[in-house]
């Protein structure tokens, strides 16, 4: 888990000064100012907003980038954990984070029909894609993902020290994805594909470890493009699968809500929702990576709401818990 908290502790030497300034209240003087310079007074403490999320929105840098440009704008601290989907949703969940950001509809779905988030909206997407060794030793280049799936199955059985398939197998959105090739391929996960032998490897990792896991066993793995552009100086694999629909990747953003939750934290989370489907952020959105990379590791939603069939041009509402009872 990455969590970049940048509070300064300063309770203990707050208390200090209060005890001191008791203690000596009847036996000191007050310094004078020197004339035309104001007495400093301390600045109000930024509201703290939690943000739970993806690994791969962490990982490529994203966060990062638009961390700064929503801070100054609000005027708040943006705190981000970072870890696979299903956790992250965990932690949405208990009510411990303000806003999620994830990219796995089945687990999305479930989360808010069980009340735990209202304002729904889908920001940005790219797509799977499935990589593995240069020299492709399950001959699976150009293949429909299901067919591929079917292959690494039959070839890693059969010779599980030539083709092997490293999993995030973390309940990720990445994960998630795997299973649901696994299901279209005919597969049941549970009892056909886990433990199925040791061609099969289940790292439990974030997905820059899992790539770099599957680098150095040559084996072949399902990525977000984006995590896989961001790591690929350091990895010894090639994309081998790029194309089909059932490889789409769509990251939302959800304001988490709790019935005890502060309606001023529900309107920072919304603020954040609108933040990125902002004209403004969807086109900054569009260009990250480019100069870096060659080309872009998301793209906007804002140009395929329509065939997507996601809500990411209406803005947030702003509403109490109090309305939500």
């Amino acid at each position: 888990m990455t969590l970049t908290f940048r509070t300064v502790p300063v309770l203990l030497l707050l208390s200090a000064f209060v005890i001191g300034g008791a203690f000596f209240a009847g036996c000191t003087t007050t310094t004078p100012q020197p004339q035309g310079t104001p007495t400093p007074t301390p600045s109000a403490e930024k509201t703290k907003v939690l943000l739970a999320t993806t690994t791969s929105l962490y990982d490529t840098g994203l966060l990062d980038y638009l961390e700064p440009i929503f801070e100054e704008k609000y005027n708040v601290d943006l705190l981000i954990t970072s870890q696979g989907t299903g956790k992250a949703i965990e932690v949405a969940t208990r009510g411990d984070c303000d806003i999620l950001a994830v990219h796995s509809p089945s687990q999305e779905k479930a989360f808010l029909d069980g009340g735990h988030g209202i304002n729904h909206r889908c920001f940005a997407y790219n797509y799977f894609i499935i990589v593995g060794p240069a020299n492709d030793p399950a001959g699976i280049k150009g293949m429909k993902p299901e067919d591929a799936f079917k292959t690494l199955m039959t070839m890693g059985k059969d010779n599980p020290a030539g083709v092997s398939f490293v999993s995030r197998g973390d309940n990720s959105g990445t994960h998630s994805a795997e299973k649901t090739i696994w299901k279209a391929a005919g597969y049941n996960y549970t009892t056909d594909v886990q433990k199925s032998g040791n061609w099969y490897i289940e790292a439990g990792r974030g997905m820059g470890e899992t790539l770099q896991l599957a680098s150095e066993k040559q084996a072949y793995t399902l990525t977000d493009e984006g995590t896989y552009l961001a790591y690929k100086g350091n990895l010894a694999l090639v994309p081998v699968i790029e194309e089909g629909d059932i490889l789409l990747n769509v990251y939302s953003v959800i304001t988490v809500y709790t019935p005890t939750q502060p309606a001023g934290k529900i309107a920072m989370a919304n603020n954040f929702s609108n933040f990125l489907t902002s004209l403004e952020i969807q086109a900054a959105i569009g260009e990250f990576g480019k100069e870096k990379y060659g080309k872009n590791l998301f793209s906007p939603m804002s140009e395929n709401c329509s065939r997507f069939n996601c809500d990411c041009t209406s803005p947030a509402v702003i509403v109490s818990p109090s309305s939500l009872s």
